[in-house]
């Protein structure tokens, strides 16, 4: 979740929705996202809407699953009032923020809540994110006990001076502990990778999958790093104190990153994240990369619902003193015509392993398709038969592509 919110048109402060949202509900899943928006250290590399303590004085971690709860309490009034019928939660998703910093009964009360208000399908994702040296074994028995069914752990690298240049402070060894805890209490297991950190060798990045994949976790999610402006490492490479992301290194690591993945039994199903079947893909994100609706509760959260996309104030302060007095904590939003999400379905489906049909094209984008095909960016069967699949170089490449695909 950056921590730039964009510009747009002012929410209201009741929140309402316009009556457009009806439209097609029964055919949408609905998700809920919760950002705990607190960590005990910033990452030079981060960009994301996370505080250390040091820079939310006079907000308490403590109070933060009573605010939560009061929003899903205003979503729920907010959603039925505009007209929209209760709808069960199909994936619920603790962001960060390191979520594991809270007790393990806020986060399941945080749970409750959404439980209580909107009822959970019977075969419902429940996630957690987790840093390794914030949970223990006895923590992921109460989480999954509460009804978790899911912890997406972030190990990043497996080696230090990596980890030091990102500025992570876990314990590395942690790692393959609470994965294996996590196992024992019952929860699918996801791990997350970044690649191409300044410094980091082909040697470093072998060492890393080999700890990750010695794991076995059921899902492997793998990033390549960006270098987001305003960050600390930004400005590290503008005054020389650290080298540049080599752009030909991170596609010699994806390279690297598929083969591997390939080999020890996790298939692709997004430019970013790999599986061992079908089951274990990540039905939230998902979501996300399909235009379904969800509520976003938290700092800066983002939400969707029929085509209306909004955003929440972004300090913990300016939110808890919002929905104190009664008002959504919605900073701003947007409705989204037809072209826009047009492209967005091209931006986003075309980085699923089901690709995206040609029908979401212009003509003149439908006229680009042959020479991808030429350019080995998709594959030419599916292609062919109407459906825009990414090679291995199209995933490489995946941003090109669409470009190609969204002619001016």
């Amino acid at each position: 979740m950056p921590s730039a919110l964009p510009l747009a048109d002012p929410a209201p402060d009741d929140g309402m929705l316009p009556p457009s949202v009806i439209d097609g509900a029964e055919h949408r899943d609905f998700g809920v996202y919760l950002h705990v928006p607190f960590c005990r250290v910033r990452c030079g590399y981060c960009d994301f809407n996370t505080y250390t303590a040091d820079e939310v004085r006079g907000v308490k971690q403590s109070d933060f699953a009573d605010q939560a709860i009061a929003e899903i309490d205003l979503a729920a009034r907010v959603l039925r009032d505009s007209g929209l019928s209760r709808r069960p939660v199909s994936t619920v998703f603790f962001g960060g923020g390191t979520p594991t910093l809270l007790p393990t009964d806020d986060l399941a009360r945080m749970l409750a809540a959404v439980r209580d208000t909107w009822g959970l399908l019977p075969d419902a994702e429940v996630t957690t994110e987790a840093n390794p040296d914030s949970i223990d074994a006895a923590g992921l028995e109460r989480l999954a006990a509460a009804g978790f069914t899911r912890v997406s752990v972030g190990m990043q690298s497996a080696v230090p001076h990596v980890l030091a240049a990102l500025e992570r402070t876990h314990n590395p060894e942690n790692v393959p502990r609470v994965v294996a805890a996590a196992k024992a209490a019952g929860l699918a297991v996801s791990i997350d990778l970044i690649y191409g950190t300044p410094g980091e060798t082909e040697g470093d990045w072998q060492r890393s999958l080999d700890a990750a994949l010695a794991c076995e976790p059921d899902h492997l999610s793998a990033y390549a790093l960006i270098v987001e402006p305003g960050t600390k490492l930004a400005r590290q490479i503008t005054h020389g104190q650290v080298p540049p992301v080599d752009d030909d290194l991170h596609a010699l690591f994806y390279e690297v990153l598929d083969a591997r993945l390939a080999a020890a039994g996790y298939d692709w199903y997004e430019v970013s994240n790999w599986a061992r079947s079908p089951s274990h893909r990540s039905r939230h994100n998902r979501a996300y990369w399909t235009g379904q609706d969800w509520w976003g509760v938290g700092p800066g959260a983002h939400s969707h619902v029929g085509g209306v996309r909004w955003w929440n104030v972004k300090h913990p302060a300016a939110y808890a003193d919002r929905l104190a007095h009664g008002l959504s904590p919605a900073a701003g939003r947007e409705t989204l015509d037809a072209e826009t999400r047009r492209v967005e379905r091209v931006l986003l489906q075309t980085r699923l392993v089901e690709g995206l049909s040609t029908d979401a094209l212009t003509p003149l984008g439908r006229r680009a398709v042959a020479q991808l095909i030429a350019d080995e960016l998709v594959e030419p069967g599916p292609a062919l038969r109407g459906t825009i699949v990414l090679t291995l170089r199209g995933r490489l490449l995946a941003d090109g592509v669409v470009r190609r695909l969204l002619p001016d």
